[in-house]
């Protein structure tokens, strides 16, 4: 289940933004989201169960301990991992989450259809939709081209 624009405009309207699947290695995928989404602007909350920071903003050790303005989620995680998430992060009062694509299961989409006042925005990369640049304005191009961006 793919998100559609409006879903992904909402989601990116939320500038304090939690950040689940970053690391202390700047060559992982999710680091980089992460300090992309910190040169846009956003006011990030990284959420590393071992790290102290991820590129010099500190981080919470669980959901349960981001600041109560935090409203919106990014999940860069495996699979296994997404729904528990997103589980806590609802019961946080989190009603933005991103789930990079190829992270969400047949549970996510259950629990899209089951908390419909949640934004769940799925099968998206969130490169494409921030502003991309590089190898990712390609893609996005290339979604264009072929009729595979939202709409």
């Amino acid at each position: 289940m793919k998100a559609n624009l409006t879903q992904i405009n909402k989601f990116l309207a939320s500038k304090p933004l939690a950040f689940v699947g970053a690391s202390r290695d700047s060559k992982k995928f999710g680091t980089q989201v992460f300090g992309h989404l910190q040169k846009l602007g956003y006011i990030m909350h990284p959420v590393h169960p071992e790290a102290d920071a991820i590129n010099g903003i500190a981080c919470v050790k669980k959901i349960e301990d981001l600041p109560a303005d935090v409203k919106s989620i990014c999940l860069l995680t495996h699979k296994q991992d997404t729904d528990s998430i997103i589980e806590e992060s609802i019961k946080k009062g989190i009603d933005q989450i991103w789930v990079q694509q190829f992270s969400e299961t047949p549970r996510t989409k259950a629990l899209i259809r089951e908390v419909p006042d949640v934004n769940i925005v799925t099968g998206r990369c969130l490169f494409m939709y921030s502003d991309p640049s590089g190898m990712h304005s390609f893609h996005r191009k290339l979604s264009k081209m072929f009729g595979t961006i939202a709409k």
